[in-house]
């Protein structure tokens, strides 16, 4: 009986070793996503990725390298830097003017989209002669990136501006579009159906 207990505490004992060493294997570590800023596969200054300036509007430029020089590219990437400039304040301008617009309790109409869409193109001519470069990085390949910014405040300035001319050019719209929202308001008040 000694024998057979000692046979099954034998082979429970090696059971437990087998079963121990061949569980489950740890999974093999999954590395972190890498979010830094990366250009031509080599780090880069975070502008180049997500341009940024405290109370500026900012683009990125870039430049390929040229024979040129480097003064020409300074040209090329700036001119860059400015058409991106310009494209991202004539996106946020229409955005700020339509939220300025249902703010004001008026709504969605053509003329209110008329206003908008007057303001950003009166806004998008605006000359950038005030955009400079901050900033600059050469990548592996010599390409030339450059940080071009422009103040937030005379961007926002000229808005406004904008605002205030787009409303009286479009005053007789205007005023059309607010009697009928007046109107419509009274209906409402007083419901005749």
């Amino acid at each position: 009986m000694i024998k057979t207990l000692s046979s099954i505490a034998l082979a429970g004992l090696v059971a437990a070793t087998i079963t121990g060493c061949g569980g489950a294997k740890p999974e093999p570590k999954q590395e972190e996503p890498d979010f830094r800023c990366k250009q031509e596969n080599v780090l880069a200054p975070q502008w180049t990725c997500v341009p940024m300036a405290e109370g500026a509007y900012a683009g990125v430029g870039i430049a390929q390298k040229s024979s040129a020089g480097m003064g020409f590219m300074r040209n090329v990437a700036t001119a860059n830097g400015r058409q991106d400039l310009a494209q991202q304040i004539q996106t946020q301008v229409k955005a700020k003017v339509e939220a300025f617009t249902r703010a004001t309790g008026v709504g969605s109409n053509e003329t209110v989209d008329s206003v908008a869409t007057s303001v950003t193109k009166q806004v998008a001519k605006v000359d950038l002669s005030g955009s400079k470069a901050i900033d600059s990085w050469v990548a592996p390949s010599g390409a030339l990136y450059l940080l071009v910014t422009v103040p937030e405040a005379a961007v926002n300035k000229e808005a406004k501006e904008a605002v205030k001319t787009s409303f009286k050019n479009d005053q007789a719209l205007w005023q059309q579009f607010q009697s009928k929202q007046a109107l419509e308001g009274l209906e409402k008040e007083f419901p005749t159906e």
